[in-house]
């Protein structure tokens, strides 16, 4: 299974949508916290792009020498239509500067000096040290998560809905005679996660795991060829 600090690492470096807070500041609207851009140094800093005229750089432009503090929000939304979409949150807290040279016109780069790493999503709730969080590395799929998710629900439903067998005793008095709606929740290079909710709105979910973790799509697609066959079976 992936650790939290590759699973914070994942959220921060993909399209997940955030924002920066920076306590006590007033803003009239969340648009002008979201980051243009981020990225992660090697020292497992964030940089990040902003609008110019957001109330965060002037922050940070103001505060100078003295220690801004700023938490980087990251909330993750599955790609697909499903009961309980949010699957997950992920905080990075430190201290904001301001990066001259390294934007473009009307942005700003700040960078945030990791100091505390939270993570809230399917697989539970950790910290995680900001060491932990430099070493990480993103999941290899996380680029093409969004498209493989959605192509699995449109194309692939009746495939996916036999992985129920897969589940033994667990889908005792589900499935074949009840089956559950089957939607791909969350893909990783270890694994395919499914949410599986019956008529009377209970939902839960089942983890399948590849026989070994996966280092791209080619890989992905002989992995879910095993699992389909092992459902067939």
């Amino acid at each position: 299974m992936p650790s939290a600090a590759e699973r914070t690492r994942t959220l921060v470096q993909s399209t997940c949508s955030a924002v920066l807070l920076v306590p006590g500041l007033e803003t009239a609207g969340s648009d002008q916290l979201m980051p243009l851009a981020r990225s992660v140094g090697p020292d497992g800093d964030l940089f990040l792009e902003l609008p110019a005229d957001s109330p965060v750089v002037r922050a940070a432009t103001h505060a100078e020498d003295d220690e801004l503090t700023a938490v980087l929000e990251i909330t993750d939304v599955a790609p697909v239509s499903v009961p309980h979409r949010i699957r997950g949150r992920a905080w990075v807290s430190g201290w904001l500067t301001t990066v001259p040279g390294l934007s473009g016109p009307g942005r700003t780069a700040l960078r945030l000096e990791t100091g505390e790493v939270y993570v809230d999503d399917l697989w539970g709730a950790q910290d995680v040290q900001p060491e932990e969080f430099r070493d990480a590395v993103p999941d290899p799929l996380a680029g093409h998560e969004t498209e493989l998710l959605q192509h699995l629900h449109a194309a692939h439903g009746e495939q996916l809905a036999t992985l129920c067998g897969l589940l033994g005793e667990r889908s005792a008095g589900h499935c074949p005679a009840h089956p559950p709606a089957v939607v791909p929740l969350a893909l990783d290079r270890y694994g395919l996660r499914l949410r599986l909710c019956e008529d009377r709105g209970r939902c839960y979910d089942a983890r399948f795991e590849f026989p070994d973790p996966v280092r791209d799509v080619v890989e992905l697609s002989q992995a879910m060829h095993t699992l389909f066959e092992a459902a067939a079976h």
